[in-house]
């Protein structure tokens, strides 16, 4: 049902993003003044059918080759051709032919735009991304735009695009998320899947099917909660909460089940373009530039085995281990116990 009501709905039922019935798919973040540049060379009918939930332009794209699951009317594959440059290269695969066709319409009216032709288009199913011969290991970075939640099989997008990223590349993706897993009687309504809610993960099997594709550590970057306006979809819904989220995942092989204290740190140097002053890796980590700032072997690893790590200077190493970063990642198991805090309270055994 997953991939037709999709084809259905974005192909046929909607005419544009106006005719959306909540604001699931739609993305209320304030552009950089790169991103708004940008899309200033996007053609209006392309823009005209974008549904996405989030910006999915991660720092530092100049050269990267991109791989945009669910590209849909191309804005995101536009609006990032912009940023990979002429040395980069955008990717775009989607699976409804209406929303395909607005995007190769206007292939030559972009590369007239900008100067150059970095842009192209394949027919798929991002659940078989492994039909569409894509070269494995080939891609620095793959986007997705509030479309993950559409697919039946979401393991194995995920799997896919680990499989699909060079070693230190990232998934950096906008998407919904339910507070509960979504009822079953629910996930069939037309409706309710083709405005991004039914197929919305549980944040709770999202952490589990990520790092089983060997994403050892998901990120939060941004996230906010969904308004439900429309009184009939609210209805259906109940008291299940829905928020949109992005994230960024690594493949990256030396990252640990927590975040582990190594006695690390790093020192931004300001010299990303459009993040002079603050190197945001994710929500709990913001890097002013020139300061000494602590950081978890995991963070450690995400900057200095990516492409970011021209940019930082690193001191330490792995040799010394401190336990689990303080405020980040679980703090120990031990001492919460009950027995812990009643001992010698009747009852109390030893063995």
């Amino acid at each position: 049902m997953n991939l037709e009501n999709s084809r259905r709905y974005y192909g046929k039922v909607l005419g544009g993003s106006a005719d959306l019935r909540t604001d699931a798919c739609c993305t209320f973040e304030t552009p950089p003044d790169a991103v708004r540049n940008a899309l200033a060379n996007v053609h209006e009918e392309v823009k005209a059918r974008y549904y996405g939930c989030g910006l999915v332009v991660p720092q530092l794209l100049d050269g990267c080759r991109v791989l945009d699951l669910g590209s849909g009317s191309g804005q995101d594959a536009y609006l990032l051709a912009q940023l990979v440059g002429p040395d980069g290269h955008v990717t775009g695969v989607d699976a409804t032919p209406e929303q395909l066709a607005v995007a190769r319409a206007h292939l030559d009216w972009h590369a007239d735009r900008f100067g150059y032709a970095n842009v192209d288009f394949v027919e798929g199913d991002i659940e078989r991304l492994d039909e569409l011969g894509l070269e494995p290991a080939s891609f620095d970075v793959i986007v997705s735009n509030c479309v993950i939640n559409l697919v039946a099989d979401k393991p194995a997008v995920f799997a896919a695009a680990h499989r699909l990223l060079k070693p230190g590349g990232e998934l950096y993706f906008s998407d919904v998320y339910a507070d509960r897993r979504v009822p079953a009687h629910l996930r069939d309504d037309p409706v309710l899947h083709g405005e991004c809610l039914s197929g919305a993960l549980y944040w709770g099997d999202f952490d589990r099917i990520a790092k089983a594709a060997g994403f050892a550590d998901p990120r939060l970057v941004t996230d906010r909660p969904l308004a439900i306006g429309d009184a009939d979809v609210a209805a259906k819904l109940g008291s299940i909460a829905f928020v949109s989220a992005t994230y960024r995942l690594f493949r990256l092989g030396d990252l640990e089940p927590q975040c582990e204290d190594y006695g690390q740190a790093v020192v931004y140097r300001g010299t990303v373009p459009g993040a002079r002053r603050v190197f945001d890796l994710d929500a709990h980590h913001s890097i002013e530039a020139g300061r000494v700032f602590p950081v978890c072997g995991n963070s450690w690893t995400m900057l200095a085995d990516t492409r970011f790590a021209p940019h930082f200077d690193f001191i330490g190493d792995f040799q010394n281990h401190y336990g689990v970063f303080p405020g980040c990642g679980a703090t120990t198991p031990f001492g919460q116990t009950r027995a812990n805090t009643q001992s010698g309270a009747p009852g109390a055994a030893c063995c």
